[in-house]
């Protein structure tokens, strides 16, 4: 059975590095780390996950990216996968987008850019007691 796993999304690489390097330290080899630089690769990537029975515990996902912003990409995904964790990272999404995200997509938790490590993590792990 192939671990479970965490995705984050934002169209910045610099962004998906650190977040990465902040999840292997707090988790280690714990989870299995995707990475998604839009929201139609998340959903790809959803895809593949599923296919493999891997189960999909949280998503990171930014809001401002091009094409399709991150409260929506939440929506779409909690209307098929209603038990993953959403949080949304960003520092531009407007109230009307945070709290449809809150509303329709079960947002977890709202995390402003520049984030500090311990909240995203206390975040996750939070939600991860959720499950």
């Amino acid at each position: 059975m192939p671990k479970p796993a965490i995705l984050c999304v934002d169209d910045e690489v610099v962004v998906l590095e650190s977040l990465e390097i902040e999840l292997r330290r707090a988790f280690a080899d714990a989870y299995l780390y995707e990475f998604a630089e839009s929201a139609n690769e998340a959903l790809e990537i959803i895809e593949e996950l599923v296919e493999e029975r891997t189960n999909i515990l949280v998503i990171v996902s930014d809001w401002l990216m091009p094409g399709m912003k991150g409260d929506e990409l939440l929506i779409q995904i909690h209307q098929t996968y209603p038990k993953i964790i959403t949080i949304l990272l960003t520092g531009q999404a407007d109230e009307e987008a945070i709290n449809r995200a809150r509303v329709q997509a079960s947002l977890h938790a709202y995390l402003h850019k520049p984030w500090h490590t311990h909240e995203l993590i206390e975040a996750i792990n939070s939600g991860l007691q959720k499950i």
